[in-house]
């Protein structure tokens, strides 16, 4: 049976798009999943997904690199849900260097999985959010979509980019019923996350537990990391009817970090 409303996630076969997937498959949205992994993994968190909560749950593995693939994900899920009414531009990486020793491609392949892919998936679905009056976008930014951090030159330009495509969508659906906002997580103990520490470790000269402590959590008064569920559940609130009124916000879920 279709749900009453649909969702794509991008980059949800981990981390904080798999628990926003999540969230939203327990409400009873039709969720399309997307991201790498093993095909057996993948299968196996989609499969356990659609039966745990009785909604339809597809992948796709499009390149967020490819505005082709991403133009034949957001088809494949108008076709299969009958329309997508949720978007949440989840997807990123990261890559840690000081700017002089900044691979140009490294900065060429954020800038677009980070901020163009956003563009390119919104401006496939907002024209017929635009038609049903009714639309959420949903961006997983970051806090370095507002304070920035050394070494992260392509990340935080990504970032700080997401912030104004927000504002633009959220006035171009305003008068559409279409929301569109950016959650800004501080540091959510992910894969990317973990990955990071070894390179932060290198890039500084310092050992793992002090990137952790004087690093990392250096910048959150909280002293904790963020969880996954916490996003989902300020996700999941904005995608809602009571969210009608929130549009064009830049959310910060940091633990204080941009307090300062």
């Amino acid at each position: 049976m279709t749900a009453e409303r649909s969702a794509i996630v991008t980059g949800s076969t981990s981390g904080i798009g798999l628990a926003i997937a999540e969230a939203l498959a327990r409400s009873g949205h039709d969720v399309m999943l997307n991201g790498l992994g093993k095909a057996e993994d993948v299968e196996a968190v989609r499969a356990e997904m659609a039966d745990k909560y009785g909604v339809e749950v597809l992948f796709s593995g499009a390149d967020m690199s490819r505005p082709d693939a991403i133009a034949e994900m957001i088809t494949t899920a108008e076709q299969a849900f009958g329309k997508v009414d949720i978007l949440v531009n989840n997807a990123g990486i990261q890559y840690v260097a000081p700017i002089e020793e900044f691979p140009p491609e490294k900065w060429d392949q954020i800038l677009s999985i980070n901020l163009s892919a956003s563009f390119h998936a919104i401006s496939h679905v907002l024209p017929g959010m635009k038609q049903r009056n009714f639309g959420r976008i949903v961006q997983i930014a970051s806090a370095h979509a507002l304070v920035a951090s050394p070494f992260k030159s392509a990340y935080v330009a990504a970032k700080h980019g997401i912030a104004g495509l927000t504002k633009t969508v959220a006035l171009e659906g305003a008068e559409f019923g279409v929301t569109a906002n950016a959650v800004c997580p501080g540091y959510v103990l992910t894969p990317l996350v973990e990955k990071q520490i070894p390179e932060q470790a290198k890039a500084r000269g310092i050992s793992e537990e002090a990137v952790i402590r004087d690093v990392l959590l250096a910048a959150q008064p909280t002293k904790r990391f963020v969880t996954v569920e916490e996003v989902a559940a300020l996700v999941l609130f904005l995608c809602s009817d009571e969210a009608a009124s929130i549009t064009g916000a830049t959310i910060p879920i940091d633990g204080g970090w941009t307090c300062h």
